[in-house]
């Protein structure tokens, strides 16, 4: 029995420690009021965010609030489905709910995974369908590289982002939400008769601390991202793929030691530079050509900006419908449609000219791999898609060629809206724009 036992518990740590070697280590500080990359490492590898999930989740409910849609004191059901999520969490019972304000002080405080599932479906009707809106939100703060698909950071396989990224978020968070961000300084509150205390240890210690996040799960390692002012600077650095909580503390209080000083002093909140660049790909207009890869996508747009920085792995992703204004996608009169091969059942955008909306998938370097996307998205998708025309587009830029991959024929925003969001749960890229005659 003592040799099963032993054996069992060997298993038990290979099995930990494999799960364990998938999170890669990256690190970035980032200088807040300029956009400076002051100090990286790996800041473009793709890891698990785990609970920095959930800084994306109070982001939406702060912008919920701001736009009327909810309160403070709106009332947050707690299904099954939230009730079931594994801990850390508050342990409140299905068919029970608490306030916005419980949510938000339970997610960022103490990390409550049901509270971040019963946020989500109140938002987005589901937890995935909250998380498609968490994706596209993203997209459209230039967070390229990371893909939501729950609430909380529970594992999933799919669910990325990287050190660059959540530095973007962090900034996004201060500078859209200057005194709800205040929140993420909470050490403690009560909760029903008990006092839920917080382990964000390093910024109870690290002067000039005032945030961020924690976060672990086997698969990311140990993960922070901190914000701190001093002498009117402002700095975000972010720690991941940490061996214990202990390592990645004194790794971000290295990182801010010794590279702190370099920061400038000023009042803006500015994302980092390379993520400027990478936001002209999020809006994804005719004026840019988007590769099927994001590797080149990222090379192709840093080309005609004259931008230099690193590039973002080559790794498919969603990009969930951009918020950008229309006016901003107004048709570039100097482009030109590509021949459309006639085996395929497609047809240029004149034989939609009196619909109004469109939806772009990807570009690819010929056009038959562009027809031959759009024949497997809509295989995949089905309904939304089944009767809509499909187009490629030639676009040439810097030398290079690309073949814009489109669907037109949506009579209504929130038709296109819809097929995008459909898409994107395929892992899809996507973006809606008006249609053109």
């Amino acid at each position: 029995m003592s040799k099963l036992l032993i054996a069992l518990s060997f298993c038990v740590a290979i099995l930990s420690f494999s799960t364990a070697a998938q999170a890669g280590s990256a690190q970035l500080l980032l200088d807040a009021r300029t956009g400076e990359v002051l100090a990286s490492e790996n800041p473009d590898e793709l890891n698990h965010p785990a609970s920095l999930t959930k800084m994306m989740s109070v982001y939406m409910v702060f912008d919920a609030i701001r736009a009327g849609k909810i309160s403070w004191e709106s009332p947050v059901p707690i299904s099954k489905h939230a009730a079931s999520r594994p801990p850390t969490k508050l342990f409140v019972k299905a068919g029970d709910s608490i306030t916005v304000r419980e949510a938000v002080l339970a997610m960022i405080v103490k990390s409550a995974n049901d509270a971040s599932a019963a946020i989500g479906e109140k938002l987005g009707g589901s937890e995935e369908g909250f998380a498609a809106l968490m994706t596209r939100k993203a997209r459209a703060l230039g967070m390229m590289n990371t893909t939501f698909f729950n609430a909380s950071g529970l594992p999933h396989a799919q669910q990325f982002t990287t050190a660059r990224d959540m530095s973007t978020l962090g900034v996004a968070l201060m500078r859209d939400f200057p005194k709800e961000y205040e929140l993420f300084a909470t050490r403690s509150f009560k909760f029903r008769g008990k006092t839920i205390n917080g382990h964000n240890n390093l910024m109870y210690r690290y002067k000039g601390m005032d945030g961020i996040k924690t976060g672990y799960t086997n698969a990311s390692g140990f993960n922070l991202v901190s914000a701190v002012e001093h002498d009117g600077r402002r700095v975000i650095g972010v720690v991941m793929g940490g061996r214990t909580a202990a390592s990645r503390d004194r790794i971000m209080e290295k990182l801010l030691d010794a590279n702190i000083r370099k920061a400038s002093s000023g009042s803006q909140l500015l994302v980092s530079r390379s993520t400027g660049v990478q936001m002209d790909l999020a809006r994804l207009g005719d004026e840019i050509p988007v590769p099927a890869s994001r590797q080149s996508a990222v090379a192709a747009v840093q080309g005609m900006a004259g931008a230099t920085g690193t590039s973002a792995p080559g790794t498919a992703a969603a990009y969930a419908p951009s918020e950008t204004d229309s006016k901003e996608l107004v048709a570039n009169p100097a482009t030109r449609f590509a021949p459309v091969d006639q085996q395929h059942t497609a047809s240029t955008p004149q034989a939609s000219s009196e619909r109004k909306w469109q939806i772009q998938i990807a570009a690819a370097t010929s056009a038959q791999a562009a027809m031959d996307l759009l024949s497997q998205a809509r295989q995949k998708v089905g309904t939304p898609l089944e009767d809509l025309d499909t187009y490629t587009e030639m676009v040439t830029r810097n030398g290079v060629t690309f073949y814009r991959a489109r669907f037109t024929g949506f009579e209504t925003k929130e038709e296109a809206r819809i097929a995008c969001d459909k898409l994107v749960r395929q892992r899809y890229d996507c973006v809606l724009m008006p249609a053109r005659g």
